[in-house]
Protein backbone atom coordinates (compact mmCIF):
# COMPACT_ATOMS: atom_id res chain seq x y z
CA UNK A 1 0.00 0.00 0.00
CA UNK A 2 1.36 3.26 -0.50
CA UNK A 3 -0.01 6.99 -0.38
CA UNK A 4 -1.12 8.84 -3.96
CA UNK A 5 -0.91 12.67 -5.08
CA UNK A 6 -4.70 13.46 -3.17
CA UNK A 7 -4.07 11.08 0.08
CA UNK A 8 -6.04 7.83 -0.23
CA UNK A 9 -4.15 4.75 -0.35
CA UNK A 10 -3.23 2.31 -3.28
CA UNK A 11 -2.94 -1.26 -3.28
CA UNK A 12 -0.51 -3.07 -5.51
CA UNK A 13 -3.70 -3.62 -7.99
CA UNK A 14 -3.99 0.11 -8.01
CA UNK A 15 -7.38 0.19 -5.80
CA UNK A 16 -7.91 3.11 -4.33
CA UNK A 17 -8.74 3.05 -0.91
CA UNK A 18 -9.46 5.79 0.96
CA UNK A 19 -7.30 6.79 4.39
CA UNK A 20 -5.60 3.59 3.81
CA UNK A 21 -1.42 3.55 4.80
CA UNK A 22 1.57 1.88 4.00
CA UNK A 23 1.72 -1.13 6.27
CA UNK A 24 -2.51 -1.28 6.40
CA UNK A 25 -3.80 -4.08 5.30
CA UNK A 26 -6.93 -4.26 2.47
CA UNK A 27 -9.28 -7.36 3.68
CA UNK A 28 -11.56 -9.58 1.26
CA UNK A 29 -14.76 -7.18 2.25
CA UNK A 30 -12.96 -3.94 1.79
CA UNK A 31 -12.00 -3.23 5.45
CA UNK A 32 -8.90 -1.83 6.60
CA UNK A 33 -6.43 -3.68 8.99
CA UNK A 34 -4.56 -0.95 10.95
CA UNK A 35 -0.62 -1.38 9.92
CA UNK A 36 2.32 0.09 11.95
CA UNK A 37 1.63 3.77 10.88
CA UNK A 38 -1.22 4.52 11.68
CA UNK A 39 -2.43 7.33 14.68
CA UNK A 40 -5.18 8.80 15.86
CA UNK A 41 -5.97 12.31 14.73
CA UNK A 42 -5.68 14.87 16.55
CA UNK A 43 -8.21 16.75 15.43
CA UNK A 44 -12.13 16.61 15.82
CA UNK A 45 -12.64 18.00 12.44
CA UNK A 46 -10.36 15.85 10.45
CA UNK A 47 -11.25 14.11 7.86
CA UNK A 48 -13.99 16.68 7.08
CA UNK A 49 -11.87 19.58 7.08
CA UNK A 50 -9.95 20.18 3.99
CA UNK A 51 -7.27 21.86 6.01
CA UNK A 52 -5.19 18.35 6.63
CA UNK A 53 -5.61 14.82 4.23
CA UNK A 54 -3.29 12.94 6.40
CA UNK A 55 -3.75 13.15 10.30
CA UNK A 56 -4.05 9.72 10.77
CA UNK A 57 -0.31 8.85 9.03
CA UNK A 58 2.43 8.92 11.63
CA UNK A 59 5.25 11.10 10.60
CA UNK A 60 7.30 7.86 9.06
CA UNK A 61 4.59 7.69 7.17
CA UNK A 62 4.04 11.28 6.16
CA UNK A 63 8.13 11.58 5.11
CA UNK A 64 7.35 8.75 3.23
CA UNK A 65 4.91 10.07 1.20
CA UNK A 66 7.12 13.33 0.73
CA UNK A 67 9.87 11.56 -1.10
CA UNK A 68 7.26 9.49 -3.29
CA UNK A 69 5.86 12.39 -4.84
CA UNK A 70 9.15 13.80 -5.76
CA UNK A 71 9.94 10.63 -6.83
CA UNK A 72 6.89 10.36 -8.95
CA UNK A 73 7.44 13.42 -10.46
CA UNK A 74 10.62 12.91 -11.73
CA UNK A 75 9.93 9.42 -12.97
CA UNK A 76 7.35 10.18 -15.02
CA UNK A 77 9.99 12.58 -17.05
CA UNK A 78 12.78 9.54 -16.73
CA UNK A 79 14.75 11.38 -14.05
CA UNK A 80 16.21 10.36 -10.67
CA UNK A 81 18.16 11.74 -7.98
CA UNK A 82 19.25 12.00 -4.24
CA UNK A 83 15.85 12.83 -2.05
CA UNK A 84 17.32 14.29 1.21
CA UNK A 85 15.30 13.57 4.21
CA UNK A 86 11.99 15.45 4.53
CA UNK A 87 12.02 19.15 6.95
CA UNK A 88 8.55 18.22 8.40
CA UNK A 89 6.81 21.63 10.00
CA UNK A 90 5.53 20.69 13.56
CA UNK A 91 1.92 21.03 14.47
CA UNK A 92 0.78 24.59 15.13
CA UNK A 93 3.11 26.35 13.18
CA UNK A 94 1.41 27.64 10.50
CA UNK A 95 1.64 31.85 10.13
CA UNK A 96 -0.87 32.62 7.46
CA UNK A 97 -4.54 30.71 6.21
CA UNK A 98 -7.25 32.01 4.02
CA UNK A 99 -10.77 30.78 6.18
CA UNK A 100 -13.32 31.26 4.60
CA UNK A 101 -16.78 33.06 6.34
CA UNK A 102 -21.09 32.43 5.55
CA UNK A 103 -23.43 34.33 7.44
CA UNK A 104 -25.79 31.71 8.62
CA UNK A 105 -28.98 33.09 11.11
CA UNK A 106 -27.63 35.08 13.20
CA UNK A 107 -24.19 34.37 13.70
CA UNK A 108 -21.58 32.74 11.17
CA UNK A 109 -19.76 29.86 10.48
CA UNK A 110 -15.36 30.17 10.09
CA UNK A 111 -13.20 28.14 8.79
CA UNK A 112 -11.27 25.87 6.30
CA UNK A 113 -13.86 24.56 3.36
CA UNK A 114 -14.57 20.69 3.94
CA UNK A 115 -12.60 18.41 1.75
CA UNK A 116 -13.43 18.73 -2.05
CA UNK A 117 -16.03 20.75 -1.30
CA UNK A 118 -17.34 24.39 -0.42
CA UNK A 119 -19.33 23.80 2.55
CA UNK A 120 -17.43 25.56 5.47
CA UNK A 121 -16.53 23.66 8.48
CA UNK A 122 -16.87 25.66 11.41
CA UNK A 123 -12.94 26.03 12.80
CA UNK A 124 -13.74 25.29 17.07
CA UNK A 125 -9.81 23.66 17.14
CA UNK A 126 -6.94 23.42 14.98
CA UNK A 127 -3.31 21.78 15.07
CA UNK A 128 -2.18 23.60 12.47
CA UNK A 129 -2.52 27.00 12.93
CA UNK A 130 0.04 29.30 15.28
CA UNK A 131 -1.79 30.08 18.18
CA UNK A 132 -2.07 33.45 17.82
CA UNK A 133 -3.89 33.06 14.93
CA UNK A 134 -6.44 30.27 16.38
CA UNK A 135 -6.67 33.01 18.74
CA UNK A 136 -8.66 35.49 16.59
CA UNK A 137 -10.81 32.42 14.93
CA UNK A 138 -13.89 32.83 17.52
CA UNK A 139 -13.97 36.60 17.40
CA UNK A 140 -13.82 36.35 13.84
CA UNK A 141 -16.93 34.69 13.75
CA UNK A 142 -18.31 36.73 16.33
CA UNK A 143 -17.34 39.87 14.18
CA UNK A 144 -18.53 39.09 10.68
CA UNK A 145 -21.71 37.28 12.10
CA UNK A 146 -22.79 41.52 12.18
CA UNK A 147 -21.59 42.31 9.49
CA UNK A 148 -21.76 40.16 6.45
CA UNK A 149 -25.70 39.73 5.43
CA UNK A 150 -27.95 36.58 5.69
CA UNK A 151 -26.24 34.21 4.06
CA UNK A 152 -23.31 36.24 2.73
CA UNK A 153 -19.89 34.70 2.07
CA UNK A 154 -16.20 36.39 2.95
CA UNK A 155 -13.17 35.53 3.61
CA UNK A 156 -10.39 35.97 6.71
CA UNK A 157 -6.75 36.23 5.47
CA UNK A 158 -4.23 35.56 8.17
CA UNK A 159 -0.54 36.35 8.16
CA UNK A 160 1.42 36.36 11.52
CA UNK A 161 3.94 39.85 10.94
CA UNK A 162 6.60 41.07 13.30
CA UNK A 163 3.90 43.14 14.67
CA UNK A 164 1.05 40.94 15.52
CA UNK A 165 -1.39 39.70 13.09
CA UNK A 166 -2.33 40.86 9.87
CA UNK A 167 -5.90 40.50 9.11
CA UNK A 168 -7.72 40.91 5.54
CA UNK A 169 -11.17 40.73 4.99
CA UNK A 170 -13.26 40.19 1.89
CA UNK A 171 -16.43 41.02 1.22
CA UNK A 172 -16.73 42.85 4.15
CA UNK A 173 -18.34 46.26 3.98
CA UNK A 174 -17.61 48.89 6.36
CA UNK A 175 -20.85 50.72 5.54
CA UNK A 176 -21.96 53.39 8.53
CA UNK A 177 -20.45 54.78 11.58
CA UNK A 178 -21.46 51.77 13.80
CA UNK A 179 -19.66 49.36 11.59
CA UNK A 180 -16.42 51.49 11.35
CA UNK A 181 -16.51 51.95 14.98
CA UNK A 182 -16.90 48.18 15.75
CA UNK A 183 -14.06 46.94 13.53
CA UNK A 184 -11.42 49.85 15.48
CA UNK A 185 -12.16 48.46 18.46
CA UNK A 186 -11.92 44.67 17.67
CA UNK A 187 -8.49 45.94 15.72
CA UNK A 188 -7.06 47.45 18.90
CA UNK A 189 -8.96 44.88 21.65
CA UNK A 190 -6.92 42.25 19.83
CA UNK A 191 -3.85 43.98 19.25
CA UNK A 192 -4.01 43.88 15.48
CA UNK A 193 -0.34 44.45 13.36
CA UNK A 194 -3.30 45.74 10.71
CA UNK A 195 -6.35 45.45 8.94
CA UNK A 196 -7.52 45.38 5.71
CA UNK A 197 -11.08 45.30 3.63
CA UNK A 198 -11.53 44.13 0.64
CA UNK A 199 -15.16 45.68 -0.80
CA UNK A 200 -14.54 44.82 -4.50
CA UNK A 201 -11.83 46.90 -5.63
CA UNK A 202 -8.77 45.42 -3.89
CA UNK A 203 -7.92 45.46 -0.44
CA UNK A 204 -7.67 49.04 1.20
CA UNK A 205 -6.08 49.45 4.96
CA UNK A 206 -8.44 50.18 7.57
CA UNK A 207 -6.04 49.82 10.63
CA UNK A 208 -2.22 50.00 11.03
CA UNK A 209 -1.30 51.95 13.75
CA UNK A 210 2.58 51.36 12.68
CA UNK A 211 4.08 50.19 9.59
CA UNK A 212 4.08 46.29 9.17
CA UNK A 213 7.14 43.99 8.47
CA UNK A 214 8.11 40.75 8.37
CA UNK A 215 11.95 39.57 9.29
CA UNK A 216 13.48 37.94 6.68
CA UNK A 217 17.37 36.51 7.02
CA UNK A 218 17.50 39.06 9.73
CA UNK A 219 16.31 41.77 7.85
CA UNK A 220 13.14 43.74 8.46
CA UNK A 221 10.98 43.70 5.34
CA UNK A 222 8.04 46.23 4.97
CA UNK A 223 4.77 44.05 3.98
CA UNK A 224 2.52 44.93 1.71
CA UNK A 225 -1.33 43.65 1.79
CA UNK A 226 -1.84 40.04 0.48
CA UNK A 227 1.67 39.30 -0.21
CA UNK A 228 3.31 35.98 -0.14
CA UNK A 229 5.12 34.75 2.86
CA UNK A 230 6.43 31.03 3.20
CA UNK A 231 3.53 29.28 5.56
CA UNK A 232 6.13 28.39 8.18
CA UNK A 233 9.51 30.17 9.63
CA UNK A 234 11.07 26.83 10.32
CA UNK A 235 9.97 25.83 6.46
CA UNK A 236 11.08 29.01 5.50
CA UNK A 237 14.58 28.69 7.11
CA UNK A 238 15.03 24.94 5.61
CA UNK A 239 14.30 26.27 2.35
CA UNK A 240 17.00 29.08 2.99
CA UNK A 241 19.44 26.61 4.10
CA UNK A 242 19.03 24.66 0.77
CA UNK A 243 18.97 27.30 -1.21
CA UNK A 244 22.65 28.76 0.38
CA UNK A 245 23.86 25.09 -0.14
CA UNK A 246 22.78 24.74 -3.40
CA UNK A 247 24.36 28.48 -4.14
CA UNK A 248 27.60 27.77 -2.82
CA UNK A 249 30.10 30.93 -2.11
CA UNK A 250 28.40 32.22 -4.88
CA UNK A 251 29.14 36.36 -5.35
CA UNK A 252 26.56 37.37 -8.19
CA UNK A 253 23.14 35.74 -7.85
CA UNK A 254 20.36 36.35 -9.85
CA UNK A 255 17.08 35.71 -7.87
CA UNK A 256 14.09 35.17 -10.13
CA UNK A 257 10.46 35.16 -8.71
CA UNK A 258 11.97 36.67 -5.54
CA UNK A 259 8.87 37.91 -3.94
CA UNK A 260 10.12 40.00 -0.78
CA UNK A 261 13.50 38.76 -0.86
CA UNK A 262 13.40 35.46 1.46
CA UNK A 263 16.66 33.97 -0.44
CA UNK A 264 18.22 37.20 -1.98
CA UNK A 265 18.42 39.06 1.47
CA UNK A 266 20.12 35.74 2.64
CA UNK A 267 22.59 35.65 -0.29
CA UNK A 268 25.77 36.90 -0.25
CA UNK A 269 27.88 39.06 -2.81
CA UNK A 270 25.62 40.91 -5.23
CA UNK A 271 22.35 39.40 -6.00
CA UNK A 272 19.74 40.69 -8.41
CA UNK A 273 16.03 39.95 -8.14
CA UNK A 274 12.84 40.03 -10.31
CA UNK A 275 9.57 40.13 -9.00
CA UNK A 276 6.15 40.60 -10.89
CA UNK A 277 4.71 42.35 -7.83
CA UNK A 278 5.55 45.83 -7.87
CA UNK A 279 4.35 46.41 -4.52
CA UNK A 280 7.02 43.24 -3.33
CA UNK A 281 9.71 45.16 -5.20
CA UNK A 282 9.16 48.49 -4.06
CA UNK A 283 9.47 46.69 -0.52
CA UNK A 284 12.96 44.65 -1.07
CA UNK A 285 14.12 47.94 -2.41
CA UNK A 286 13.71 49.77 1.28
CA UNK A 287 14.62 46.50 2.63
CA UNK A 288 17.98 46.48 0.67
CA UNK A 289 18.45 50.09 0.99
CA UNK A 290 18.06 50.13 5.66
CA UNK A 291 20.18 46.70 5.83
CA UNK A 292 23.10 47.93 3.61
CA UNK A 293 22.54 44.48 1.16
CA UNK A 294 23.83 44.44 -2.33
CA UNK A 295 20.71 43.83 -4.12
CA UNK A 296 18.95 45.19 -7.31
CA UNK A 297 15.59 44.71 -7.35
CA UNK A 298 13.43 44.70 -10.63
CA UNK A 299 9.73 44.44 -11.53
CA UNK A 300 9.55 42.31 -14.04
CA UNK A 301 7.10 40.09 -15.83
CA UNK A 302 9.35 36.97 -15.87
CA UNK A 303 6.79 35.09 -17.69
CA UNK A 304 6.33 37.57 -20.80
CA UNK A 305 10.16 38.62 -20.11
CA UNK A 306 12.62 35.72 -19.60
CA UNK A 307 16.15 36.55 -18.63
CA UNK A 308 17.81 35.85 -21.75
CA UNK A 309 21.02 34.25 -22.46
CA UNK A 310 23.03 37.58 -22.91
CA UNK A 311 21.19 38.39 -18.74
CA UNK A 312 22.33 35.31 -17.63
CA UNK A 313 25.47 35.48 -18.67
CA UNK A 314 26.12 37.76 -15.58
CA UNK A 315 25.58 34.86 -12.69
CA UNK A 316 27.21 32.26 -11.45
CA UNK A 317 23.88 31.07 -9.63
CA UNK A 318 20.43 31.59 -10.49
CA UNK A 319 17.76 30.86 -8.01
CA UNK A 320 14.01 30.40 -8.77
CA UNK A 321 10.87 29.97 -6.65
CA UNK A 322 7.95 30.14 -9.39
CA UNK A 323 4.19 29.94 -8.35
CA UNK A 324 2.69 26.28 -9.19
CA UNK A 325 2.54 26.95 -12.94
CA UNK A 326 6.38 26.51 -13.20
CA UNK A 327 9.23 28.56 -15.23
CA UNK A 328 8.53 27.26 -18.65
CA UNK A 329 9.71 30.14 -20.47
CA UNK A 330 12.50 31.31 -18.12
CA UNK A 331 13.72 27.32 -17.36
CA UNK A 332 14.23 27.12 -21.51
CA UNK A 333 16.24 30.14 -21.46
CA UNK A 334 18.37 28.47 -18.57
CA UNK A 335 18.76 25.47 -20.58
CA UNK A 336 20.96 27.65 -23.34
CA UNK A 337 22.48 29.29 -21.00
CA UNK A 338 26.08 28.80 -19.18
CA UNK A 339 25.05 29.53 -15.98
CA UNK A 340 27.17 26.58 -13.58
CA UNK A 341 24.39 26.53 -10.76
CA UNK A 342 20.61 26.58 -10.56
CA UNK A 343 18.77 26.37 -7.21
CA UNK A 344 15.41 26.08 -7.91
CA UNK A 345 12.57 25.93 -5.28
CA UNK A 346 9.03 24.59 -5.90
CA UNK A 347 5.49 24.14 -4.46
CA UNK A 348 4.60 21.67 -7.14
CA UNK A 349 6.55 18.89 -7.62
CA UNK A 350 4.74 17.93 -11.00
CA UNK A 351 6.01 21.14 -12.67
CA UNK A 352 9.88 21.29 -11.32
CA UNK A 353 10.08 17.59 -12.76
CA UNK A 354 8.63 19.16 -16.22
CA UNK A 355 11.21 21.89 -15.61
CA UNK A 356 14.35 19.37 -14.59
CA UNK A 357 13.56 17.37 -17.73
CA UNK A 358 14.22 20.74 -19.66
CA UNK A 359 16.89 21.50 -18.01
CA UNK A 360 18.83 17.99 -17.86
CA UNK A 361 18.12 17.83 -21.81
CA UNK A 362 20.25 21.32 -21.85
CA UNK A 363 23.05 19.63 -19.91
CA UNK A 364 22.33 20.25 -16.04
CA UNK A 365 22.94 17.37 -13.69
CA UNK A 366 19.90 17.11 -10.92
CA UNK A 367 22.47 17.04 -7.95
CA UNK A 368 19.48 16.26 -5.15
CA UNK A 369 16.55 17.38 -3.76
CA UNK A 370 14.74 18.16 -0.06
CA UNK A 371 11.04 17.51 0.67
CA UNK A 372 9.81 20.67 2.63
CA UNK A 373 6.57 19.68 4.72
CA UNK A 374 5.61 23.24 5.38
CA UNK A 375 1.50 22.20 4.89
CA UNK A 376 1.59 19.65 7.75
CA UNK A 377 -0.38 16.89 6.68
CA UNK A 378 -1.45 17.66 3.83
CA UNK A 379 -0.78 16.43 0.38
CA UNK A 380 0.94 20.07 -0.56
CA UNK A 381 4.52 19.61 -0.90
CA UNK A 382 7.29 21.51 -1.43
CA UNK A 383 10.81 21.25 -2.51
CA UNK A 384 14.45 22.84 -3.51
CA UNK A 385 16.54 21.23 -5.90
CA UNK A 386 19.92 22.08 -6.83
CA UNK A 387 20.99 21.59 -10.53
CA UNK A 388 24.82 21.49 -11.63
CA UNK A 389 26.47 21.66 -15.24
Amino acid sequence: MRIAARGDGVSESGRHVPFALPGDRLLDDGRIEPGPHRQVPPCRHFPECGGCQLQHADDDAYRGYLVSRVEGALAQHGLATEIREPHLSPPNSRRRASLRALRLGKGAVLGFNAERSHQIVDMHECHILRPELFALVAPLRALLGDLLKPRQTGEAQLALTDQGVDVGLKGVEAAGLEAIERLTDFCARHRLARMSLDQGLGPETFYEPVPVTVTLSGTPVPFPTGAFLQATEDGEAALVAAVREAAGPAQRTADLFAGLGTFALSLPGQVYAAEASRDSVLALKRAAGTSGKAIAAEHRDLYRRPLDASELANFEVVVLDPPRAGAAEQIAALASSRVPRIAYVSCNPATFARDAKTLAGGGYALSWVRPVGQFRWSTHVELAGCFTR
